[in-house]
This record gives structure tokens, sequence and C-alpha cells, in this order.
């Protein structure tokens, strides 16, 4: 397999990617420069070929009301049936393969870089060893509790810190390579 994973996800200064509920107001709100400052998200969304996220993830997107990623393939996975509105059935579909599956098919059909996003999602493709590179932007807020990024994982996973960059609204985005052993 050539292809590379990518994570690109916000947490919370003390880790969490939402509250308990899912909601991501902490987030949202906390977005002063909202519109001014994308963090790099585009410049990594033009180096995607097919986003990989969970169903949880996928149903907070939709109530976002514009759909945000535009024509990029987008695949939700998840053991249930995922209701695909109308306008979305051309460039989003679901699947319950496993993170390796996934993979092996994408890569297969020619894509070479795979957005994974969702709280589960990344902890599944983490313990299968099928993340290549993390990208954690820090809001700096508290919440206290919620959904953490990072769960119980199988086995530690060494990183290789790239880059980090501050953006002056206090925000803090750090890269880091998977080491594989």
């Amino acid at each position: 397999m050539s292809i590379k994973t990518s994570v690109f996800v916000a947490t919370s200064l003390d880790g969490f990617i939402a509250r308990k509920d899912g909601d991501l107001d902490w987030l949202l709100g906390n977005a002063g420069e909202q519109g001014k400052e994308d963090y790099g998200f585009q410049a990594f969304m033009d180096s995607v070929d097919v986003l990989v996220m969970g169903r949880n993830s996928y149903e907070k997107v939709l109530t976002f009301g514009a759909w945000l990623y535009g024509e990029k393939p987008v695949v939700v996975l998840s053991s249930r049936t995922v209701e695909i509105p109308a306008l979305l059935r051309k460039t989003v579909s679901s699947s319950s393969e496993t993170p390796r599956e996934i993979v092996e098919r994408l890569s297969a059909q020619g894509a070479s870089h795979l957005y994974v996003d969702g709280g589960i999602t990344i902890q599944r493709f983490l313990d299968s060893d099928l993340i290549d590179e993390i990208t954690i932007t820090r809001i700096p807020v508290l919440i206290g509790e919620g959904i953490p990024l990072f769960g119980r994982l199988a086995k530690d996973v060494s990183l290789v810190h790239r880059s980090t960059r501050v953006f002056d609204n206090g925000y803090v985005q750090s890269t880091y390579g998977v080491a594989r052993s």
C-alpha cells in the first residue's frame, strides 16, 4: 500500500474533540477569527483524495448546513445504515469495512492520500497502524469532559514532531508523523 493517511483535527486544550453529547459549541464559539483564517485546512483538503469519517462525525457535519467538502469523495464508516441525502449521493458513500479493508480498496482505486476523521474512526485506524500523520490544532479552552481524541490503544504509538505553529488567537497547531517500528 502506497497510500498516506492523515488526521487533521481540533481539540480543546484538555484533549476533547466534542462535548459528551457531541456538541461543538466550544469550538465554534472560540473561532473569533472565523472566516479570516482556515488554519491550513484548505491546503490540507487540496492534498487529500478521499475523506474517511465515522458516522457520528458525518451526522454532526450534516447539521452545519452547507456541505463542507464540496465534490471531495467521502466514505462514512458505520456498521449501521447511513442516511445520505440525495444531494450528496454523488460524492458520499458508506461502508462497514475495517480500516485495513478501506485503505486497501481506496489504494487499489488510485487514492494516494486519505483524510481520516472522527474520534472512534481515528482510534481504529491508529490501532490498525494505519495513520501516517496527525495534525492537531489545540483551542485554548478547557471543557472539563467530553469525547477524547485518543482513547485506549492496544499499544503505544510513537510520534515524531514535524512542526508547530502558533496563531495570533492562541490556537496551537502541531503536526506529527507516526513512527513505524
